[in-house]
């Protein structure tokens, strides 16, 4: 039988509070963009897009880079590529679907010419985008979070966040504490390391580490023997960022948008809880 972890590491959007990525889904479908372009647009533009420096502490969040953030939305070379890529998959849906037309004794589609047509780039209005992203990740995952405040309140697991994170201007109501220190996200946590505080973001290698000797450190303050990777169950929920994790020896979930009960799930069988019915049993409520 596995021994449960000794840490818990915890992403913070899409996990604990909810996915911003699910504000980019909410905004691409009622404005008609094609679906993941945004994040296709981010992603891209890395490692020195707007996103990614302000995740990295490097320029503040002003008019400046939200004009940044709108040029890496509008670039019309990544939209190109954008469809190469998307055709490409097209392709092979097709040609799979064929296939399969043809095992079961069905006639396989003519090779049709793709379409090279490759549409306007379309509008974004990216400060709104950004904001409501923002907004929606204030929120408390319904599931997540529960399942944190209990761990906080009733384990002796060391829980530990890595987020990648956006510093918000100090007169901002966003940067204002918690009333309340039980709806505090960063006072659940043991150790916290946030990208922008640390000039660093996942999935590179070295922010990992760094969180794992701050766990380590923590740990052996508390009487504890000392924290390594293979100590650690780690939550996120985007793909490479769970496989930096996976490489390094920790263990991982990985929290697919809208299915975080499910994680909850996952994340009590790794450590012997239920903690779905212990939250239900606590009547736990979610505020931030």
């Amino acid at each position: 039988m596995v021994a449960p972890p000794k840490a818990i590491l915890f992403d913070i959007g899409g996990v604990c509070v909810v996915s911003p990525l699910q504000a980019i889904a909410d905004y691409e479908k009622t404005h008609n963009i094609p679906k993941d372009w945004v994040n296709f647009a981010i992603s891209r533009a890395s490692p020195n897009g707007a996103w990614q420096r302000i995740e990295r502490g490097e320029i503040k969040l002003d008019e400046s880079f939200l004009e940044a953030f709108r040029a890496d939305l509008h670039n019309q070379a990544r939209w190109d590529e954008y469809h190469r890529v998307f055709k490409h998959r097209r392709r092979g849906a097709k040609k799979e679907q064929e296939s399969r037309s043809t095992d079961s004794g069905g006639i396989a589609g003519s090779e049709a010419k793709v379409d090279e047509y490759i549409p306007p780039l379309p509008w974004i209005d990216s400060t709104s985008l950004f904001w409501g992203m923002m907004s929606i990740s204030r929120a408390p995952d319904p599931f997540m979070f529960p399942a944190l405040r209990y761990l906080r309140m009733q384990t002796s697991f060391l829980l530990g966040a890595l987020s990648n994170n956006i510093t918000f201007p100090p007169d901002h109501p966003f940067s204002r504490p918690a009333s309340d220190p039980a709806s505090d996200i960063r006072a659940q946590f043991d150790v916290f390391v946030a990208s922008a505080d640390v000039g660093m973001r996942k999935p590179a290698r070295e922010i990992y580490e760094l969180t794992v000797q701050r766990l380590d450190e923590f740990d052996k303050r508390r009487g504890g023997s000392g924290i390594g990777p293979r100590d650690v169950l780690f939550l996120d929920d985007i793909g490479q960022n769970v496989k930096m994790a996976r490489s390094l020896g920790m263990r991982t979930i990985k929290v697919v948008l809208g299915e975080t009960e499910e994680a909850v799930r996952s994340l009590g069988r790794e450590i012997g809880i239920d903690l779905l019915a212990e939250t239900r049993r606590e009547g736990g409520k979610a505020k931030l």
